[in-house]
């Protein structure tokens, strides 16, 4: 397959590692047969399709205020889902279900009130759209909810699907030490809901954080070139991300963050964004991208320092997806 070198609105190199990562570069390569004029093509028409933000687990609609005001500076119309911090605590339901406790939970009717939620902003962004279609950005958990909500209720509506730190895979099966924390959850999200596609007509966008990689408990990471190149297998959609991140140090919170990935994705020394591993947060068949220096949630977020997916210099780098 021919390789596009993409050009996307992207800040200056300078600007980039200074309001993001200082000391980390990451450049771009493109396979996608959609990606070189995705970057290149321009919008004349200074109304966007509206967005809707999906919140991440435990968190609330006011934790993306600031993103939703920075999207709307973009022009594009945003709806949050309505949801509160206590809200997530309808989740104990599953408890009583005893596919909790086999591990085979399943989204509905668990899960319910979210994908309610989800449905009555749609409905809101709808009155914005004026007859064009709409935009989900998914936060974390918010990204594999979207897929059951799309799964659920239909694709009609919607163009994009933008996940952001979202783990989409379920863990792997097997590994000492590790518990399924969904409970079968994203295993069934994996088995029933649409592979992920970047077409025309529905795209997927995938962005995983590489804020630290963590290490193992016992011993040290192992050897890496510094140098690291992403391969995945997406025959569409494809990202490789070249970068220069150094290797982790083996420090507490290294060691801390590891145990957390290998939770997810059943291997500790790997990069992510804090909470979310690399590998996790993308899907075959998406358009994958990776960015250094973002952390996973807008909770102990600050944007200079320690910047989330939604702090203004990071949006600048998928901002152009919601605006062709």
């Amino acid at each position: 397959m021919a390789v596009a070198w993409a050009s996307p609105p992207l800040p200056p190199p300078s600007q980039l590692q200074l309001s993001v990562a200082s000391n980390r570069r990451c450049r771009y390569r493109c396979t996608s047969p959609l990606s070189q004029s995705d970057s290149s093509s321009t919008t004349t028409s200074t109304a966007y399709r509206p967005a809707v933000i999906l919140p991440g687990l435990g968190n609330n609609t006011n934790d993306y205020q600031k993103l939703a005001l920075i999207l709307k500076d973009y022009g594009v119309p945003t709806v949050t889902a309505k949801v509160s911090r206590i809200d997530w605590l309808r989740n104990a339901a599953g408890l009583l279900d005893s596919n909790y406790w086999r591990g085979t939970l399943r989204p509905r009717p668990v899960l319910d009130w979210y994908l309610e939620r989800v449905e009555e902003a749609v409905n809101e962004a709808k009155e914005l759209a004026e007859g064009s279609t709409l935009s989900l950005i998914g936060h974390s958990a918010g990204g594999w909810l979207a897929r059951v909500y799309l799964q659920e209720y239909g694709t009609s509506d919607i163009s994009l699907l933008l996940t952001l730190g979202t783990p989409h895979l379920a863990p792997p099966k097997g590994v000492s030490g590790v518990i399924d924390q969904t409970r079968g959850l994203l295993d069934y999200v994996d088995r029933h809901c649409a592979k992920a596609v970047y077409t025309p007509e529905l795209r997927y966008v995938c962005i995983a954080g590489r804020y630290i990689q963590g290490v193992r408990l016992l011993g040290s990471t192992s050897d890496e070139n510094p140098e690291l190149m992403v391969e995945t297998e997406q025959p569409v959609g494809e990202l490789t991300v070249v970068k220069t991140s150094a290797p982790a140090p083996a420090t507490l919170q290294a060691r801390f963050v590891g145990q957390g990935y290998k939770q997810v994705c059943g291997q500790a020394d790997v990069w992510g964004d804090g909470v979310v591993p690399e590998v996790s947060a993308h899907l075959k068949g998406a358009l994958n991208i990776s960015l250094d220096g973002v952390y996973h949630s807008p909770v102990g977020s600050e944007d200079e320092t320690r910047p989330w997916y939604g702090s203004p210099a990071v949006v600048q780098q998928w901002i152009h997806h919601l605006l062709n």
